[in-house]
């Protein structure tokens, strides 16, 4: 296997990993589906098979395309033509498991910039406003009411 293919789908596990417990993951999941679809365009991906997924949309099951590219495997919303040529597999299959990888999210994304042409310092720039931390209100304390002095 291409050593530059395994390094792309090393980062695009690590996206996909933290877009999972982000707050807002819609930024990492639109990389990983970049990525991946410019995989498959190029034949460096395959798409396996479709599975129904764990977490049913509404109460209402639904299914999901499982891409290989290199050792790892993921998920991708399937399109109309996938439902007509992909064959489904049925249930999620706990076989298909990705492998230990360790690798910084700015890492991961510096090889996706780098994969889809984009700059990496103009992608940090728009995105670099977003933050995980909002300061509290709560617990913080008027300092005039709180030590019984009026305000003027």
């Amino acid at each position: 296997m291409n050593q530059e293919i395994s390094e792309i789908a090393k980062a695009i596990f690590i996206i996909n990993r933290h877009a999972k417990t982000a707050l807002n993951p819609n930024e990492l999941y639109a990389m990983k589906k970049q990525a991946i679809e410019k995989l498959l365009i190029n034949k460096q991906a395959r798409k396996i098979g479709l599975h129904f997924s764990k977490q049913p949309k509404f109460s209402k099951q639904h299914s999901t395309v499982l891409v290989q590219v290199g050792d790892y495997y993921f998920h991708i919303p399937p399109s109309k033509q996938d439902f007509k040529n992909v064959k489904h597999l049925g249930e999620l299959d706990q076989n298909y498991r990705n492998p230990k990888t360790v690798m910084s999210l700015t890492q991961a994304k510096k090889i996706i910039c780098r994969y889809l042409n984009i700059p990496f310092q103009k992608y940090q720039k728009e995105h670099s406003n977003t933050s995980y931390y909002t300061p509290s209100s709560l617990g913080k304390w008027n300092y005039s009411y709180y030590h019984n002095k009026w305000r003027k």
